[in-house]
């Protein structure tokens, strides 16, 4: 119940944060902006919970996209060093989603999740670490000069999710 409780404060407080901001990105298909870092990490908060413990995010590290009728998809690296090897494989960003959206063809619901790159997959958690979804990644060797993490516009009218050359597609 304690848990419950908490989750609700972050999320007000998440969501007056991005009520009050205003992005001034690049506009993307179907009227969605992507996110610069400067933009997202106006959005994001210093620290995120997670399994137990609170994570220091890398703002510098972040991304996201405002859809056209104001809901986003956000993305920030975390500082995984106080939680055990194999959770930190796991939990590399912190990804939240406004709104229900496809991950690499998979329905994903609205909410707040840790996500990370496990070899050839793409991995969302939930807050407790357990499971939610898990789809095939891609490898991105064309990128010359890779960024800790960045979203951008994808050709099929999506968007990418990018940690260095990883990559996994998502849209509404």
């Amino acid at each position: 119940m304690r848990l419950k409780g908490i989750c609700k404060i972050v999320a007000a407080g998440m969501a007056a944060v991005i009520m009050m901001a205003a992005p001034s990105a690049i506009q993307a298909q179907g009227g969605a902006t992507v996110l610069t870092a400067a933009d997202a990490q106006k959005l994001l908060p210093a620290s995120v919970f997670y399994r137990g413990q609170s994570a220091t995010t890398q703002l510098r590290n972040s991304g996201g996209v405002k859809f056209a009728d104001g809901f986003y998809v956000l993305a920030t690296l975390v500082d995984t060093s106080g939680y055990s090897t194999g959770l930190a494989a796991k939990y590399q960003a912190y990804f939240i989603a406004e709104l229900p959206i496809n991950v690499g063809g998979k329905s994903l619901p609205a909410g707040v999740y840790g996500a990370g790159f496990v070899g050839d997959k793409f991995v969302l958690t939930d807050v407790g670490a357990h499971d939610v979804l898990t789809v095939a990644a891609g490898d991105d060797a064309a990128q010359k000069h890779p960024m800790p993490l960045q979203v951008v516009a994808d050709q099929s009218g999506g968007f990418r999710l990018y940690v260095q050359r990883k990559y996994v597609t998502f849209n509404r």
